[in-house]
């Protein structure tokens, strides 16, 4: 009975990952998934400057090494501007990568060779894993948050229950 029990809740979480899909799709909001009965859920959050930012985070092993990392000590990463479109900043820890060929968009966040992050506030086509995208800032909020300057982003974990 335990058993079934199981796989219904399994059946039940790809469902509403479906459904969560679906809603990127139909581009809306999508917040992190509950934790199972009894779990807490770890929400991980990025703030550029001081200035919290909105993400909706990748399902992938970087993301979660990111997340695990960042349950221990927060990560504060000095970025530097490349390119007059992108802010790259080191890690200072490999993450486990799967880069893939991509044309980011204003507002992604993707890892670079396994240990940099990268904010763009404009576009390149590079293989990168994406980690995520920044929703609640619009391309010229984002050039004005990133494109004037280095600057300091402060990932790290709060307990969502």
């Amino acid at each position: 009975m335990l058993r079934s029990i199981t796989n219904i809740r399994r059946l039940l979480a790809v469902f509403a990952g479906c459904l969560v899909l679906a809603g990127c799709a139909a581009g809306e909001t999508v917040q992190e998934q509950p934790a199972e009965e009894g779990e807490t859920a770890v929400v991980m959050t990025l703030l550029i400057n001081d200035t919290p930012v909105e993400v909706i985070w990748e399902d992938n092993d970087a993301v979660s090494a990111l997340r695990d990392h960042v349950q221990e000590e927060e990560l504060r990463i000095d970025m530097s501007m490349y390119g007059g479109f992108e802010q790259v900043g080191t890690l200072g820890f490999d993450v486990p990568r799967s880069d893939t060929r991509i044309t980011t968009e204003p507002g992604d966040i993707v890892l670079y060779q396994g240990n940099q992050i990268v904010v763009f506030y404009g576009s390149n086509t590079w293989g990168y894993t994406k980690l995520g995208h920044i929703t609640d800032k619009s391309d010229e909020e984002l050039k004005q948050l990133l494109g004037n300057g280095d600057v300091l982003i402060v990932l790290s974990a709060e307990e969502d229950a």
